[in-house]
């Protein structure tokens, strides 16, 4: 089973965003990484001028690197931007959005996690059209993942493994109408949220957690316990998001936990001490709420916060 790192969701300074990979390139344990903003079109430039050199030294380091395309594509130019990726020629992409389809040059793709693909028809209809690899939207649970591992093992299943979990995706800036700014004058305040701004219920509970235009988790998913079973169900590699944390740690545990190195059980407890104070859950996998924690045996061990 591989180790996939998916796209910084949030709004990194260009500095940490280019440091971040360059230390994945030389030290984390992954297989593919995916690089590109996901999120919000107005950080694309931000990104840019870095790229070429995160790509080059991903690949020197022997990651397979995928570019990730919007989530969301509304406007003019998030539509010319969506088309120049995709057809771009030396990089290979990760679709986040169904309307990138159209500008594929008959070429294969991986499916990012927010591409509703719920069953194995879903799942078929890409796979005709190009698809070789899915990330499932970490929603589903075990029983459906096997049911499309199984009747599609030409392509490479991934699940969401680690880091909060993406809901929701808006045209309004939820960041911004916080700030009491519009989305269009920003400022980019999500920048001051490196792992998103929390959002509390009256009572004070942890409820989600905003990045801009996107809504999360509040707390963060973890699949370290359900390796066993996930790869039984013919999963062939996990998704790690990146969060504020040490995500060389977190690669290096899973990788270890993969290999047998680390009991799953010492993984959530070794991992709750690198990603502290955020709750982890797994309740998606076992067909709960996704707040829930649950044991190997689908016992309740508790919610995330």
């Amino acid at each position: 089973m591989q180790l996939t790192l998916g796209p910084v969701l949030y709004h990194w300074s260009p500095e940490r965003w280019r440091d971040f990979y360059y230390r994945v390139a030389d030290e984390a344990p992954v297989d593919t990484v995916v690089v590109g903003e996901a999120v919000c079109s107005k950080r694309t430039p931000f990104k840019q001028d870095h790229i070429p050199g995160v790509v080059e030294r991903l690949e020197a380091a022997g990651k397979r690197v995928l570019h990730a395309s919007l989530i969301l594509v509304s406007l003019p130019r998030e539509r010319r931007q969506t088309r120049e990726l995709m057809q771009a020629e030396d990089a290979e992409v990760e679709i986040n959005d169904l309307t990138s389809l159209a500008s594929l040059a008959e070429r294969p793709f991986a499916v990012g996690p927010f591409v509703n693909v719920y069953n194995e028809a879903a799942a078929g209809f890409l796979a005709e059209r190009g698809a070789m690899r899915i990330c499932l939207p970490p929603e589903l649970p075990l029983p459906t993942v096997a049911t499309i591992a199984a009747a599609l093992p030409q392509l490479a299943i991934e699940v969401f493994a680690f880091g909060r979990l993406p809901l929701a995706i808006s045209a309004r800036c939820y960041h911004a109408r916080a700030h009491k700014l519009t989305k269009d004058n920003c400022r980019f305040v999500c920048e001051q949220d490196p792992d998103g701004m929390p959002v509390r219920t009256l009572d004070g509970a942890g409820f989600l957690s905003v990045n801009g235009v996107q809504t999360l988790s509040h707390g963060c998913a973890s699949l370290l316990g359900d390796i066993p079973a996930l790869r039984d169900a013919g999963v062939a590699s996990l998704r790690l998001s990146p969060q504020d944390c040490d995500m060389i740690a977190v690669a290096r545990l899973y990788r270890d936990v993969l290999d047998g190195q680390v009991e799953p059980g010492e993984g959530e407890r070794r991992l709750s001490e690198i990603y502290p104070d955020v709750p982890l859950a797994n309740g998606f996998l076992h067909g709960a709420p996704g707040h829930v924690r649950m044991g190997a045996g689908g016992a309740g061990l508790g919610e995330m916060g």
